[in-house]
């Protein structure tokens, strides 16, 4: 019989018990009817506007602006480019480098988890370990106690 006993932490039962994985973004928002659809409409627009090719799209949409603002009584090269061409082009490549950096975010939380299951697991081996050592100690301590003559 051991000495110690081994009282695990709640958080170690509780992902023994149930085996749950990260938790997703998605997870984390109420799911009625309209906020599905929100953030389906939501995820799709992000999408399309996310992409280099939106980019370009905006970069030719600014160029055909860009005639009207060089006339005079137009609006203005500094304000064509503050209005126009950063808002619209800047807008799609933002989100392509925040898709990028999100995704590298993700990568890193999963193998962050897998690290966190995988010394867990270690954890309980050693535990394991210990007790199969206390266990063989307290048997050669008594055997040994057994060949002493009485006191």
């Amino acid at each position: 019989m051991s000495p110690y006993t081994h009282v695990p932490h709640p958080r170690t039962l509780e992902r023994l018990e149930h085996q749950d994985g990260p938790v997703k973004a998605a997870e984390n928002v109420v799911q009625n009817s309209a906020t599905k659809f929100n953030s389906w409409l939501a995820v799709k627009i992000t999408n399309g506007v996310g992409t280099m090719w939106c980019a370009y799209i905006f970069a030719v949409v600014a160029l055909i602006g860009l005639p009207p603002a060089l006339k005079p009584g137009g609006e203005g090269v500094m304000a064509w480019i503050a209005q126009t061409f950063l808002q619209l082009v800047l807008l799609s490549i933002i989100i392509v480098g925040q898709n990028i950096a999100a995704a590298s975010s993700n990568d890193r939380s999963e193998n962050t988890f897998k690290d966190a299951e995988a010394i867990l697991s270690e954890a309980i081996e050693i535990q394991k370990h210990l007790k199969s050592q206390d266990d063989e100690l307290i048997v050669a301590l008594r055997e040994a106690l057994a060949k002493l003559p009485p006191v």
